[in-house]
């Protein structure tokens, strides 16, 4: 999930200077990841019923190696002592935002509901700015507020604005997978501050790429033996293209751009959109149809973004 940008290499947090562009680049691009993750969610599930989910995860990391290695391999040879210096820190970014945060969403998304997943992922936005505070980004009053009031606009959606629903929720063992998810995507969006300016983004990107996809073959050679491979067809292939190209390399680069611009607290509010983007494509795509209460959620959720994306 970086970029190439005049970062300092020392331990304390310091945002890159922004100019003019950067301002508007940074909101719209952390917009375009999320736009991007939302179709991963729904491809995921449909993926769960007919891969199993580390199977899914090492494909879509290998689809994503070979997508972005023509676009920075040579980079990453020019950068390959800095690399070397900064190999914890790409490692730990690699485990926390390649091996273990997609691969816990597919295995939560096997064993509880869309409902649940979406009500804990939820919370993303506040575990990223607590992780964010803790590395010495500010948080603001007019943030905190438009955060609360985006949340309050997902929770209203997810249950339909039904408080017997929330309260009725049963929760699973997946829900427990999700949570862990959820950390390790905040412990990933608040690592990338501290990515050098020696490496650069798309260096970085296949770097931890490279180092996530190890780590998560083993995992996957155990896969093969216990559960056996799955038979590629146009139902699983497409979906993995996508997840690889679109949710991977496309996705995690805009991410990482928009964290370096305008840090992980406000690019976390804009994670928000997430259901909005869910809720548009289900009735363009399937024709779902829309409530005045989902519009009305929405349109919080918008202006709790709105507010909490403030330079």
């Amino acid at each position: 999930m970086s970029t190439p940008t005049t970062l300092s290499t020392n331990t304390t947090p310091a945002m890159a200077p922004v100019s003019r562009f950067g301002v508007w680049l940074g909101p719209l691009l952390a917009l375009g990841a999320t736009a991007i993750w939302s179709g991963n969610f729904v491809i995921a599930r449909h993926l769960g019923d007919v891969i199993p989910p580390v199977q899914t995860s090492f494909w879509r990391w290998v689809i994503a190696l070979a997508a972005v290695a023509p676009f920075a391999i040579r980079g990453l040879l020019r950068e390959r002592q800095a690399v070397r210096r900064h190999a914890g820190l790409i490692v730990l970014a690699a485990l926390l935002g390649v091996t273990l945060f997609n691969t816990l969403i597919y295995i939560a998304g096997q064993s509880t509901s869309a409902t649940n997943l979406a009500l804990i992922a939820a919370a993303s936005p506040a575990v990223i700015a607590a992780f964010a505070f803790a590395e010495g980004e500010r948080m603001t009053a007019i943030r905190a507020t438009g955060m609360a009031v985006a949340f309050i606009g997902v929770v209203t959606l997810v249950s339909k604005g039904s408080i017997t629903a929330l309260l009725s929720m049963d929760f699973r063992a997946g829900d427990l997978w999700m949570l862990a998810a959820m950390a390790t995507f905040a412990g990933y969006s608040a690592l990338l501050k501290r990515k050098p300016s020696t490496i650069s983004g798309p260096s970085f990107l296949l770097a931890t790429f490279a180092a996530g996809a190890v780590m998560l073959a083993p995992v996957y050679a155990v896969s093969l033996a216990l559960q056996g491979a799955f038979a590629p067809s146009g139902a699983t292939v497409g979906p993995l293209l996508y997840i690889g190209i679109a949710s991977s390399a496309i996705a995690f680069y805009t991410w990482n751009k928009a964290v370096l611009l305008i840090g992980a607290t406000r690019a976390g509010v804009i994670y928000y959109l997430q259901p909005v983007f869910v809720a548009c494509v289900a009735y363009l795509a399937i024709g779902e149809h829309i409530t005045l209460i989902q519009i009305l959620c929405m349109a919080a959720i918008i202006t709790g973004v709105a507010l909490g994306a403030k330079r």
